[in-house]
């Protein structure tokens, strides 16, 4: 059975508990991952103590070993933009169908201050999970890369 922990910027994470994060999002995040060091940075973010950053790490382990994450950003904002954004979530393969990834969510919906925004591919299986926690599709995002 897995555990639930968070972590918040007044845990004070070291380097190595980033780390840990980080290595198990970017071995599986599959194709919907980012490069490490993007990862590393979304962590610093989410676990600085200024006052213009923030946001929590929700993390599932079972046996000492993270088999689920979440990564929650806060933007600063309200009203017209979410006051948080989910940037990452994995669940370990051999987790998967087990719950890990709806007590990971549902800790992290509780956890956050306000609305929450995320971003899911149209194609991943875990865009099911989230209509079925409340998640609607307002808006299509379109980016420009510079």
């Amino acid at each position: 059975m897995f555990k639930i922990e968070t972590l918040t910027a007044i845990d004070h994470a070291t380097y190595l508990q980033k780390k840990e994060i980080a290595d198990f999002l970017f071995e599986n995040l599959d194709e919907y991952g980012d490069p490490h060091h993007h990862i590393m940075k979304c962590l610093d973010y989410a676990l600085d103590q200024a006052v213009d950053k923030g946001g929590f790490v929700v993390l599932a382990r079972e046996d000492d070993k993270i088999v689920g994450a979440v990564i929650m950003n806060k933007t600063g904002m309200s009203g017209y933009i979410p006051e948080n954004i989910l940037v990452y979530i994995a669940v370990h393969a051999s987790q998967r169908g087990k719950g890990v990834g709806k007590k990971l969510m549902k800790t992290a919906i509780e956890m956050a201050n306000g609305d929450i925004a995320l971003h899911v591919e149209a194609d991943n299986p875990a865009k099911i999970l989230y209509e079925k926690l409340g998640f609607t599709n307002k808006y299509l995002e379109m980016r420009l890369k510079k």
